[in-house]
């Protein structure tokens, strides 16, 4: 059941804007290992694939708010090792010691950083489009946006067409098996 999905024909194309990104993310308020457990939780997609003109690389952010209490635990425990943080893993939050009972009231939502949760997530958020933006360029760049956006229009086409039949193969069955 293994698919290539058009994000598998990308994956030597990101690793180059991965490297190319890497002193933006220096310059954000997020450090390396905040910006790869962001990335985990971002998914892309292309708006209107089957458009050629209208297409467009976009970051899928909506298991974002899902990561980003752990985001502060991540460079806690880089600075427990002894490793340095980013630009922001100095910071401790609310104001509080930014020790292991303020790490658990802030994953509980008790902690007094909801706005910078917020902030982050909305830095988070701008981030990842900035970089879905520099792939698509990147993509248009090396002649492959044509492709991997019609492969991304045929995956839609196909995702859609298996439920309509697959509703009507069973939609006497389900009946006849209550009765």
């Amino acid at each position: 059941m293994s698919k290539s999905s058009w994000t598998d024909r990308i994956v030597g194309e990101r690793m180059t804007v991965d490297q190319e990104f890497s002193s933006r993310v220096a310059s954000s308020q997020f450090s390396n290992q905040q910006w790869s457990l962001i990335m985990t939780a971002t998914e892309f997609e292309i708006e209107d694939a089957d458009e050629p003109e209208q297409a467009q690389l976009v970051a899928d952010t909506s298991k974002l708010e899902q990561i980003i209490p752990e985001l502060e635990n991540v460079d806690a425990g880089m600075g427990a090792m002894g490793g340095a943080g980013g630009a922001g893993g100095g910071r401790s939050g609310s104001g509080g010691s930014g020790g292991l009972v303020d790490s658990i009231k802030g994953a509980l939502g008790m902690g007094g950083s909801g706005n910078d949760h917020e902030e982050q997530r909305e830095a988070a958020e701008q981030l990842t489009q900035e970089y879905a933006d520099e792939l698509q360029t990147h993509l248009e760049s090396s002649g492959r946006w044509e492709s991997v956006r019609e492969a991304a229009a045929a995956e839609t086409e196909t995702e859609t067409e298996p439920e309509v039949g697959t509703e009507a193969e069973t939609g006497g069955d389900e009946t006849d098996a209550t009765n």
